[in-house]
């Protein structure tokens, strides 16, 4: 499968994209006013300890106080069941296997027998601050490179779980445990694979000169920054760069050189082309990839067959719903309805990747009524699921139809980055409809109608209301003028949004 990636670099915003064969999989958007912040690490100062929730929280010098679970504290000799290793996006992450030398994992003690109140700590943000959540915090650091993450404090070995055949996994581990040092824990990242003890062996080298400089900066006055991570374009070269990326497509001239440089210094061994690009249309125009990140906002995704999904995110989680839509099949119901869930099965699995989804998905397929046409769809499900480069599992079909994905969510999804809530709906995605502003405005005209007898009450509302009003509820607005002895005079105000409207004595 050929790759490319391409990057719109401005002084306010970075977006990259990257392309499978020509159609954009995974884009990333990243703004001066709000840099990703996954990876960095700090030096904190803890505001509050929880017992009630095992949590505490810690300032760090962000706009909302991080959270520090009791599971994510380090202390000497406690649980090292798995470690994690940074991937896409420095946040995103997938668990590796561990080597924990015979040692059993020790139970986690009371958070407030490990941390106090206004004690300093240094942190990594694991998670971004998403909605009205303040940012993940551990004490387990780690610092990725282009093969291996650095785990400082610790003296386990492992290897992606990405990483399949064992041959390879158990060339890795040696590698790793004759190139660390003392006090070391390494990780193989999953790009690794085929390469060998020197390549190694320099990204280590690379590593360990950084958390040198890392460690130098932990005397600092709390809150304070040690380490913050690439930018977006940098973290994107380093995380995503495979061997199947053929090309890298730039439009600005200082991040191109620094591109450059980055993969002379890092990178030697990859063999891809980078283009400054120089054409007068915008180069996500260019690409297509502009009329992509438009349909992002989109709730209903059309599928090649006539059928549609529809992708609803809400707090906690984001619904799916599979229909036939324009779809009707040559044979049977059956061969139809498989048909359709399976064009959806590869099509959800791309949005979720494109948009960035993440947290509980719950996808409503269309009922099957054989057993192994459910098979089907769940393995074909599944097969998709493997080309995320975020951590997915995928659980049986439910008698329902319904199959439950978790996605790992490190950082808001792409449409919550592009969008707000609407500041009439509040994000509900309803206003009230004309007929409910008529009643209320008559409620309204009842309500204060006793204290202006024989006097006149202006009426503003929006024109379509208006309509309404005096034509399908005129007979209502006649009774209340009759029984309050009072006339209403009703205004068209164009000014005014659908749902509101003013109710006032005249003067």
């Amino acid at each position: 499968m050929s790759k490319e990636i391409i990057v719109n670099s401005t002084l306010n915003e970075v977006r990259v994209a990257i392309l499978e064969n020509g159609n954009p999989s995974e884009i990333y958007v990243e703004r001066a006013h709000s840099k990703n912040v996954a990876g960095n690490i700090y030096k904190g100062r803890v505001i509050k300890v929880l017992p009630g929730i095992q949590s505490a929280f810690v300032d760090v010098g962000l706009p909302k106080a991080a959270f520090l679970p009791a599971a994510d504290v380090y202390v000497e000799k406690g649980e090292r069941v798995s470690f994690l290793e940074s991937s896409i996006d420095g946040g995103e992450r997938e668990v590796a296997d561990i080597e924990l030398n015979g040692e059993e994992p020790q139970e986690i003690p009371p958070i407030e027998d490990m941390i106090k109140e206004g004690q300093d700590i240094v942190v990594q943000v694991a998670k971004e601050s998403i909605g009205q959540k303040g940012a993940r915090l551990t004490t387990h650091l780690t610092v990725p490179g282009r093969y291996i993450v650095l785990m400082p404090g610790y003296e386990h070995v492992g290897v992606s779980r990405k990483i399949e055949d064992d041959q390879e996994r158990d060339r890795l581990r040696d590698v790793l445990k004759k190139i660390k040092t003392d006090n070391m824990g390494l990780i193989a990242r999953t790009v690794s694979a085929g390469h060998d003890e020197e390549e190694l062996r320099s990204d280590f080298d690379y590593l360990s000169r950084l958390w040198t400089k890392i460690r130098d900066k932990m005397t600092n006055k709390a809150p304070h920054l040690i380490y913050e991570d690439h930018g977006l374009i940098f973290r994107i070269l380093r995380d995503a760069a495979t061997a199947d990326v053929s090309n890298i497509v730039i439009d600005n001239k200082a991040d191109f050189l620094k591109i450059k440089s980055f993969l002379r210094e890092f990178l030697p061994d990859m063999n891809m082309e980078v283009t400054l690009f120089t054409n007068d249309i915008p180069i996500f125009d260019y690409y297509n990839i502009e009329i992509e990140i438009g349909r992002i906002l989109d709730k209903k995704v059309w599928l090649k067959s006539g059928g549609y999904i529809i992708i609803d995110q809400a707090e906690a989680l984001t619904v799916i719903d599979v229909n036939t839509g324009k779809f009707v099949g040559k044979r049977n119901f059956e061969d139809t309805i498989l048909k359709t869930n399976l064009e959806a099965s590869k099509e959800i699995a791309w949005q979720l990747k494109l948009r960035n989804i993440g947290g509980i998905i719950i996808v409503d397929f269309i009922d099957m009524a054989k057993e192994e046409n459910k098979q089907k769809v769940l393995k074909a499900l599944e097969h998709e699921m493997k080309n995320d480069r975020a951590k997915a599992s995928v659980v049986n079909i439910s008698p329902l139809g319904l199959v439950e994905i978790t996605r790992k969510r490190v950082q808001e999804s792409l449409s919550r980055v592009l969008s707000e809530a609407c500041p009439y709906c509040e994000g509900r995605g309803l206003v009230k409809s004309k007929l409910t502003i008529c009643y209320d405005i008559l409620r309204e005209v009842r309500r204060i109608a006793p204290f202006f007898r024989n006097r006149k009450i202006i009426i503003e509302a929006h024109p379509d209301v208006v309509d309404l009003l005096l034509d399908e509820e005129k007979e209502s607005l006649d009774e209340i003028e009759l029984m309050m002895s009072v006339s209403a005079e009703v205004t068209p105000n164009e000014n005014l949004h659908i749902h509101d409207y003013e109710v006032s004595p005249a003067t």
